[in-house]
């Protein structure tokens, strides 16, 4: 497989266009000719898409083996209905291989979005029927909890997580786990090469594209797989020997690394008393929301550059401003004493900014001000080439840059001014793509709170919910959807909202609405 480099224009969008607008003209010889040439161009599009799609699935497929092997192991009448889904998922796998089979092909910056829109979605769907056969929920709610899985957003429709059979537990740990990994591949190769929203600033070896995949850029990818997995494996050590049994730390442990939250119990890990649990989940959320090439490269020899970075500094910073702020507040109101003050901040702290979801008490009701503040902090998110979700602190950090020194040009008229970052020329391109990134996610939140309130949610329950999906955080606030609550008792209609909410901020809002222009499917 190769990627085709395309290079003019100013951004996707641009390029889209004047990509469709060539192409062989239709002629005199009427519709027929001209509609057999645009389903030629079609299929020309779409086949290594479904090709790449049912890879896909053949893949998820097998996946839901490992559930299938839990149950039974457990001695769970229900590993069968995992191993039947599974064949199911596989089967329509292999019959879009088969049938749109290709051994070379390169991919073009339409296909590219085509294809990460539709392995999205398609993982999703699948991903579903073992809960719809198992727990006799409906298509909707299955899709919502798959999609908040493979997104890694954590919110769930589940009312009593505890009840449910060992290998769905360990299912929708395992959405978490892949789309976490998922995510960091497309996050490191993908998005820099279609210049979204000042993603290219973060290109490495591994993400030049321009011709073949590279041994360096294959080199790259196996060892940001080593490092999740490694991660993961610690985590898991570490969770139990702070006291969980062998069932939760694994668990746990991938939903922790791929910064998902989803937990085995109702109550996530406030369910374990021991402080432990607790700092334990703190390291390992704040570690996969650091960029993985850095811990490549610091494997390969270059550990100080995880410390140099601008971003892993930036994001190290605020949060401990956020966690010591929050420390003091609840220390001075009384609430908690100073060391379970600073445990329960720092917890749900950095739980919220790296959009893990996991919680630790009710932070709804500590009061109006840090209820304020935990609104704010869904839209943060961690590093570029993390599992976290939200804006980005590279996104904030590039603002501030851009705005001090466009004040300073003001103030100072002859004075010259170099916007850099991580030693890197921000140019105008970089600049454009974070001004519409940033319009985007905004309105992408207010229009998908607006619906939701039509919808009959109260403005809490609409504004954060709306927030929580697009930021890929998980639980939203208020009594409803809250820390303390889920959403099972949502319309139809306002979890399929939401689902796209999680699609849109997981694949960086723009890949989404390119499939929403008129461009994109002009042919």
């Amino acid at each position: 497989m190769s990627i085709a480099d395309d290079t003019g224009g100013r951004g996707p969008l641009t390029r889209l266009d004047s990509r469709l607008r060539e192409g062989p003209p239709d002629g005199p010889s009427g519709a027929g000719r001209g509609g057999a040439a645009r389903w030629a161009r079609a299929m020309k599009t779409a086949r290594p898409v479904l090709f790449m799609t049912g890879t896909f699935l053949i893949i998820l497929g097998a996946f839901m083996l490992i559930p299938a092997l839990v149950n039974w192991w457990v001695e769970r009448a229900e590993w069968l209905q995992f191993v039947e889904s599974g064949l199911i998922t596989s089967a329509v796998g292999a019959v879009l291989v088969k049938g749109f089979e290709l051994r070379d092909f390169s991919l073009m910056p339409r296909q590219m979005f085509l294809l990460t829109v539709t392995t999205w979605v398609a993982v999703s769907a699948f991903a579903a029927l073992p809960m719809v056969v198992l727990e006799h929920i409906s298509f909707t709610d299955a899709f919502f909890e798959t999609m908040s899985g493979i997104t890694t957003t954590g919110s769930t429709i589940f009312a009593r997580v505890r009840d449910l059979p060992p290998g769905l537990l360990i299912w929708r740990s395992l959405l978490q786990w892949l789309g976490g990994i998922g995510f960091i591949v497309m996050a490191v190769a993908v998005l820099p090469f279609l210049r979204i929203g000042g993603m290219r600033l973060f290109r490495t070896e591994s993400s030049e594209w321009s011709g073949r995949v590279t041994p360096r850029a294959e080199s790259t990818a196996k060892g940001i797989v080593l490092a999740y997995v490694a991660l993961t494996v610690a985590c898991a050590a570490a969770y139990r020997l702070a006291g969980m049994d062998l069932f939760d730390a694994v668990n746990h442990a991938m939903t922790t690394l791929s910064t998902g939250g989803y937990s085995t119990y109702d109550h996530s890990l406030a369910h374990f008393s021991r402080p432990a649990v607790h700092w334990v989940a703190v390291v390992f959320m704040a570690l996969g929301s650091l960029p993985f090439v850095l811990y490549v490269k610091a494997g390969h020899g270059e550990p100080q550059l995880l410390f140099r970075d601008r971003q892993v500094r930036g994001f190290f910073g605020f949060v401990v401003f956020a966690v010591a702020l929050m420390t003091v507040w609840l220390w001075a109101s009384g609430l908690y004493p100073p060391g379970e003050a600073l445990r329960r901040a720092a917890f749900n702290v950095v739980s919220v900014i790296t959009t893990t979801g996991y919680v630790l008490g009710d932070y709804s009701l500590w009061g109006s001000a840090p209820l304020i503040f935990f609104f704010y902090l869904l839209f943060v998110g961690g590093c570029s080439g993390s599992t976290a979700g939200g804006i980005k602190i590279f996104r904030f950090q590039l603002s501030h840059i851009i705005l001090f020194n466009h004040v300073g040009r003001l103030l100072h008229p002859r004075l010259t001014r170099v916007d850099k970052y991580n030693g890197r020329l921000v140019d105008e391109e970089v600049v454009l793509s974070i001004v519409g990134f940033s319009f985007f996610y905004t309105v992408t939140v207010a229009a998908l709170s607006f619906a939701l309130a039509l919808l009959g949610l109260d403005f809490v329950s609409a504004l954060s919910g709306a927030a929580t999906a697009v930021g890929n955080v998980g639980p939203g606030l208020g009594s409803v959807i809250g820390p303390a609550g889920n959403f099972s008792t949502l319309p139809d209609l306002g979890k399929w909202l939401l689902s796209l909410g999680m699609l849109m901020g997981r694949l960086e809002i723009i890949t989404v609405l390119v499939l929403l222009t008129p461009a994109f499917w002009r042919a």
